[in-house]
């Protein structure tokens, strides 16, 4: 199939640009990892394909880069800032299809290369940024199918299959694929795509979809469906306090400005041949906001939005005066650039706490914990900060004890940020792994040793005697830029087990 307009090169320079951006910034950024960066590690070194509690995607990538980057901090970004850059080619590529020329291609990229969302997703190493990329490709290959029909053209099979192999990645990364994939569902059913049912090419692509996403599917039938518990913790610890109100409101949050370029990408999409791809983006809002989503949730729709977006932008100037046309085109792309550099400080990891707290205050922009706690720093920076400080500490408490005592010792961290900081950042020390009753951290089990001697990283003394007859502070480790969790931690000695870790571990299941 061709396209109507060809390629642009301008179209390669911000993605060209974020990917630069991205790999500097992990050079450079004050930060350190990320509590989730941590347990993706920590689940790549415990790999098992048909046997994790979640998606394996993000595993493989962490196995991947751990073989072949090694483990600093640029090394295990390097795959975000990837995926970062090509979903913003990805956008230029939408423009592109929905019939956009230059200008279209151009601002749709630097729409999505300035996007907070966005850049944020591409900073860090954890799956949103691949379910984006997924998503965005999966609405790519559905406006192929859809030009297909408008033409009265039976669609290429390979574009199913295309998009069989998009959602099976999509599958293999998050399970939240699923709510586009109902999108992509209504979008067939209400269109002239539905005729395509009764061809192969769906149905294929359903097969290929489940096929590539089967270890995510098999390791949750294998471990009982912890993903049910998951969502239950989820709505019950954070989802509740999200209204529809509170969803609508996020999404101007979230894009500023460019929430008016997305809702011009939807009146252009609704006018055009490409219609399937409005509906699979609003059967997919509606279905969130009647999930009491998180606002962020949608966000991967918005690269094909922006997209369409900037076509129409296009055309309102094309046929207008010189001076007409040269506002039309000269304005939005002077916004999203001046929004971009507004937001750019709290977009990137860039600046150290103190100045990014000074900054967001200066802005007028408030941050909170996921539980709506609030905190000086976006959650994402304050969660990237202390965790050297607390593997020193374990250290120097290992250290102290006797040789009898290393010798028996288990660490154990009382949440996987804890348990994966000691484990990602020990293990050049020398330190022993963590063990940690809970989340993901529980499927790695407890463990050879039965735990009569265990440094205990974090939680209160009630907490604990349950299950230690003598159980000492041996040191704290705090940070006033921490998340409130974090900001105090008393690491502890637990001597003298009320009962092994291997007796008591299967009561910990499902725990968070």
């Amino acid at each position: 199939m061709k396209l109507r307009r060809p390629a642009d090169p301008w179209m390669h320079l911000p993605w060209i640009a974020v990917l630069l951006l991205h790999l500097l910034v992990n050079v450079v950024t004050p930060y350190g990892f990320h509590r989730d960066e941590f347990l993706y590690l920590a689940m790549g070194r415990h790999l098992e394909l048909f046997g994790m509690d979640f998606p394996p995607f993000i595993a493989i990538a962490a196995r991947g880069t751990l073989a072949t980057l090694g483990g600093s901090l640029p090394a295990v970004r390097f795959l975000p800032a990837v995926a970062g850059a090509l979903l913003v080619l990805l956008a230029a590529l939408l423009a592109r299809r929905f019939g956009g020329g230059r200008y279209a291609q151009l601002a749709a990229a630097l729409a999505v290369a300035i996007s907070p969302l966005f850049l944020r997703a591409g900073s860090l190493f954890q799956p949103v940024v691949f379910d984006a990329l997924w998503w965005s490709f999966a609405l790519l290959v559905l406006a192929r199918l859809a030009e297909a029909k408008s033409h009265g053209t039976p669609a290429d099979r390979r574009d199913w299959l295309l998009l069989g192999v998009v959602l099976g990645l999509g599958l293999l990364t998050k399970f939240s694929i699923a709510f586009i994939g109902i999108g992509l569902i209504v979008a067939i059913l209400l269109t002239p795509l539905r005729r395509a049912l009764l061809t192969p090419g769906p149905w294929l692509a359903l097969g290929i979809a489940l096929l590539i996403g089967s270890p995510g599917i098999v390791g949750q039938i294998r471990l009982g469906l912890p993903v049910l518990g998951q969502m239950r913790d989820l709505q019950a610890e954070q989802l509740e306090r999200v209204s529809p109100l509170v969803f609508l409101a996020g999404q101007v949050e979230m894009f500023q400005p460019l929430i008016l370029l997305a809702l011009a990408g939807a009146f252009h999409l609704a006018r055009s041949r490409h219609r399937p791809v409005l509906i699979a983006c609003a059967a997919t809002f509606l279905l969130l906001l009647w999930l009491r989503g998180k606002a962020y949730y949608i966000g991967p729709v918005y690269p094909a939005l922006l997209a369409a977006g900037a076509v129409q932008l296009e055309a309102v100037a094309t046929g207008r005066r010189r001076l007409g046309a040269a506002l039309w085109r000269g304005i939005p792309l002077v916004v999203i650039l001046g929004f971009g550099a507004i937001a750019f400080p709290l977009a990137v990891p860039i600046l150290p706490p103190a100045a990014t707290a000074r900054y967001a205050g200066a802005i007028g922009v408030t941050s909170t914990t996921n539980t709506g706690e609030p905190i000086a720093l976006p959650q994402d920076y304050a969660d990237m900060l202390g965790w050297e400080d607390q593997v020193a500490a374990t250290k120097r408490a290992i250290d102290s004890l006797p040789a009898r005592d290393r010798a028996d010792l288990v660490v154990i961290g009382t949440n996987y940020g804890r348990a994966g900081a000691h484990d990602h950042l020990g293990a050049a020390l020398g330190l022993p792994p963590a063990v940690a009753p809970m989340g993901s951290y529980w499927f790695f089990g407890p463990g050879p040793k039965p735990g009569r001697v265990a440094l205990i990283i974090g939680g209160e003394r009630e907490e604990l005697t349950p299950f230690y007859r003598s159980v000492t502070p041996v040191a704290r480790v705090t940070g006033e830029w921490r998340v409130p969790e974090e900001r105090d931690v008393t690491l502890w000695i637990g001597r003298d087990p009320v009962r092994s870790l291997q007796e008591i571990w299967e009561t910990f299941r499902g725990q968070n």
